[in-house]
């Protein structure tokens, strides 16, 4: 793998060399580029900041960066967006960026580290959350936003970054689902994704064991999901059964027309919750370490069927810091697996679900009515 170095000081000496160029709010902006390298379920939940820039900039071209393996994804260009295949360690993105047409403006939905980039890139005037730290990822920045002062999720905060009204809310039409050789799963059938970032975000086997047997006996076919790399917590799980298993072995195009057919899908909070809500299936969230408002729904995704799962308030579930700021709302954990100072040894909060606890959402989200059809793949 490569190094970000490179892109480093390749940014900062444009940036540098490109200072003094004049630097203007545009009144009505043609180009405009969304400017981040996020996980996935932090880059879905940036679609509200992108129906709000469709809605107040209609004419504009819109683009956003992507980690390569999302770019499939956004084949349909949802809000008509394009998205551009982006990656620190990979110089030949970088060029690319720089060979495209400038932009009138960049927004920055989280790290503001990326402001030297949009600056190397001759943007004209760059918004971005305020007080990110270290201090020198704020200095390019023309314009900042304070990180919202009442407890809001995360797409909200993102959209807040365009002024006006907020976007209305998401309806599935509005992202055409990518094309692919899709994998044929028939039937009535759940999908139980079990790998997650971090082994705190992970619920014990015999949970996910528990749960795989209540659901068959309400008539749903189980299929076993995992992440790249994550096989061994399947076989952690259940490795000898005849239930159906996509461990890593799916692109997320492929992984959408499998969910596009489920009835249902129960995973930790992790990215994968988020394409559930995006493409409509029915979705239940195990909150463990993370925040169930900060990665919820929101008013934009309100109508998606989706349920939390976690126990709150949870004694340490009490970091407040979000994208390296001072949030004094905020509830969450991001702690390392492990023991010593500043680690945590054991999953608490995961193991404080209870199977019927998530039964119980799993029933209720399959029953809740949708006010508009879902498309099934």
């Amino acid at each position: 793998m490569g190094s970000r170095a490179p892109l480093r000081f390749a940014s900062v000496a444009l940036a540098l060399l490109r200072w003094g160029v004049l630097r203007r709010q545009p009144a009505a902006p043609r180009r405009i580029l969304v400017l981040h390298h996020l996980l996935l379920g932090d880059t879905l939940m940036c679609t509200a900041l992108l129906a709000k820039l469709r809605e107040r900039h209609p004419a504009a071209e819109i683009a956003m960066t992507v980690p390569r393996a999302y770019a499939p994804l956004y084949q349909g260009r949802p809000y008509g967006v394009t998205a551009l295949p982006f990656d620190p360690r990979d110089f030949a993105t970088f060029r690319g960026l720089l060979a495209l047409p400038r932009f009138d403006l960049a927004i920055l939905p989280a790290d503001n580290r990326w402001s030297w980039l949009a600056r190397a890139l001759g943007v004209r005037w760059i918004v971005a959350i305020a007080s990110d730290r270290p201090a020198y990822k704020n200095w390019p920045v023309d314009e900042a936003i304070p990180y919202s002062a009442a407890p809001a999720a995360f797409c909200e905060t993102a959209a807040a970054l365009v002024p006006g009204a907020a976007p209305a809310p998401y309806h599935p039409s509005q992202w055409p689902a990518p094309g692919s050789d899709a994998r044929s799963i028939g039937g009535d059938f759940a999908v139980l994704h079990v790998g997650a970032s971090s082994p705190l975000k992970l619920w014990a086997a015999e949970r996910w064991r528990a749960l795989a047997a209540a659901l068959e006996e309400e008539g749903l076919a189980v299929v076993w999901s995992a992440g790249p790399g994550e096989g061994a917590i399947l076989d952690g799980i259940d490795a000898s059964s005849p239930r159906a298993r996509i461990a890593g072995t799916l692109s997320l195009a492929q992984l959408w027309h499998v969910l596009a057919r489920a009835q249902l899908l129960v995973c930790p909070d992790t990215g994968i919750a988020h394409l559930g809500r995006v493409i409509g299936v029915p979705t239940v969230t195990l909150f463990g370490p993370g925040s169930a408002l900060i990665c919820g729904p929101g008013d934009f995704f309100a109508a998606m069927p989706g349920r939390a799962v976690t126990v709150d308030p949870f004694p340490c579930r009490d970091q407040t810091i979000q994208f390296f700021r001072e949030v004094p709302w905020a509830r969450r954990c991001e702690r390392l697996f492990g023991d010593g100072p500043g680690r945590c040894p054991r999953a608490r909060c995961m193991e404080a679900i209870e199977v019927a606890d998530v039964l119980a959402a799993a029933r209720a989200v399959r029953t809740r009515p949708l006010p508009f059809p879902v498309p099934r793949g």
